[in-house]
């Protein structure tokens, strides 16, 4: 280790490229960094000639990475974030805060998490929650959070995963609009009414035939948002039905403020499952934090199992689970170690 420390150019270099490498281009960097454009060229250029490599194509207008400069810019932006990271880590201990960062959707931060922030306080109370949203598919990266909410089959040899609950689907609707076009509950009938649907654009664009199949022409009137969080408001506010994730939308389900259509649901064979950057120490606040939001999660789909039986959700995760058994069983353990009181229904 001592002797790539010296063998590594000045810490000057870095910045500057990284700078450059983010802006894609001199001018914009060295407006960044309070210096000229050909200083931060002549540093670039030093920075090159001690690695012997091009890291810069130099283009008209700009400039854009080798796949050397690529290499470089991804293990240095990663390790200025941990730095910084770091950073706020110490000043928050000396404030006596635990700062956690989660990467989530739009939809589960604005319809699972905020109605339960009161409720996070208290049982956290030097907690400060920061979020990393996401909008469309719940994608990307988690190496600069501390938890990230992602669909995926488990942990892998870069990330650990603790297991939340499969993937489950069903139609939704506010109660007026239930009631409206004529189903009292759940349990009334095979299929929902025919409805407008209300569609997240970057999802499956027309699940119309899973629920609907005998839809005249095979289409029905639709509204279309690219924000999850859109989609579950909108079919709260009565607009029409949305197709319901169970874990963005259970605590709606549990309280009545949506109901279930029909009593059909869907499985993907995907699995929800919180996962952390193995690089990332996993501090106690954070397992803490993780296994609180698991055994409410599973505490919300459990009333929401009892409140509409016929959708026999007991059956449809077991059966899930079963294929993903081992990390389920593990991840099961670790969030039954934290106790969390009583569960209101």
């Amino acid at each position: 280790m001592r002797k790539i420390r010296l063998g590594l150019p000045s810490m000057n270099g870095f910045f500057t490229f990284e700078a450059a490498a983010r802006c894609g281009n001199f001018a914009r960097a060295a407006a960044e960094l309070n210096v000229t454009p050909a200083a931060v060229s002549r540093m670039v250029g030093r920075l090159e000639d001690h690695l012997d490599v091009v890291l810069f194509d130099r283009l008209h207008g700009g400039v854009a990475l080798t796949d050397a400069g690529r290499i470089l810019y991804e293990a240095i932006a990663r390790g200025f974030s941990g730095i910084e990271h770091a950073l706020q880590e110490i000043e928050d201990r000396r404030a006596g805060v635990e700062t956690v960062t989660l990467s989530v959707s739009t939809g589960f931060t604005t319809h699972w998490m905020m109605p339960r922030m009161a409720e996070i306080k208290r049982v956290f109370p030097s907690l400060e929650l920061r979020f990393q949203l996401v909008m469309g598919a719940v994608t990307g990266p988690v190496s600069d959070v501390d938890l990230g909410m992602r669909f995926v089959d488990g942990p892998d040899v870069r990330h650990e995963a603790s297991y939340i609950m499969p993937e489950v689907l069903m139609p939704i609707a506010s109660p007026a609009y239930r009631d409206a076009t004529g189903q009292a509950s759940a349990g009334r009938a095979a299929d929902p009414p025919l409805a407008t649907l209300i569609h997240l654009t970057e999802a499956q664009p027309d699940w119309s035939h899973l629920f609907y199949p005998d839809a005249p022409g095979g289409a029905l009137p639709s509204m279309n948002f690219g924000d999850y969080a859109i989609v579950v408001q909108a079919a709260m506010l009565g607009q029409g039905v949305a197709l319901g994730w169970l874990n963005v939308c259970c605590h709606w389900l549990r309280m009545g403020a949506l109901v279930p259509l029909g009593e059909r649901v869907m499985t993907t064979g995907r699995h929800c499952q919180f996962v952390r950057a193995r690089e990332k120490p996993l501090r106690p606040i954070v397992a803490d934090l993780r296994d609180w939001v698991i055994a409410r999660m599973r505490a919300d789909i459990e009333a929401v199992g009892e409140r509409y039986p016929a959708l026999n959700l007991d059956g449809v995760i077991a059966a899930q689970q079963n294929v993903n058994a081992p990390i389920a069983a593990e991840s099961h353990l670790k969030a039954s170690q934290t106790p969390v009181g009583p569960l209101p229904r």
